[in-house]
């Protein structure tokens, strides 16, 4: 895999026109969350992840609500780690809905999950593309409906 050029943080990525990407999640899957951000800068995307952000408050309240929408407005697109605790939290659909008001679906991609007998990102998030492995073991993403992918690397 080509590594492509990388931004230090999200305002840099921006700046440079780089591609963007605000990470909902459950703050209980930071492990996953971490695997997710680390792929996708591997392929020089700029991943917003709330918990790294300092200038978030301590105890979230309505700053952090404005905070997390700005940064759902900013990035370029939405990526919904969708778990049993993202699926369970309050956060995560508030979050969605922001952003399929302000980026429609074109831009907001479902990352699904399985705990060996569920599998978490159906039902409402069905709406959406999804990203998974592909046929050649790269991460592809498909529109709802669609049977074949199209590779993550090609967005």
């Amino acid at each position: 895999m080509v590594v492509a050029s990388k931004a230090e943080n999200l305002n840099e990525a921006l700046s440079r026109n780089l591609k963007t990407a605000f990470l909902c999640h459950s703050h209980k899957d930071t492990a996953l969350a971490e695997g997710v951000d680390k792929y996708f800068r591997r392929m020089g995307w700029s991943v917003y992840i709330d918990w790294k952000d300092l200038s978030m408050p301590e105890k979230p309240n309505e700053v952090t609500a404005k905070k997390i929408k700005n940064r759902i407005l900013t990035t370029n697109y939405f990526l919904f780690l969708a778990t049993e605790n993202s699926m369970s939290s309050k956060w995560c659909p508030w979050e969605i809905g922001i952003a399929d008001v302000s980026k429609g679906v074109d831009d907001i991609f479902i990352i699904p999950t399985s705990s060996g007998f569920s599998t978490f990102g159906n039902e409402y998030l069905g709406l959406y593309q999804k990203i998974d492995v592909g046929a050649q073991g790269n991460l592809a993403f498909w529109r709802p409906g669609e049977e074949n992918g199209t590779r993550l690397a090609n967005r």
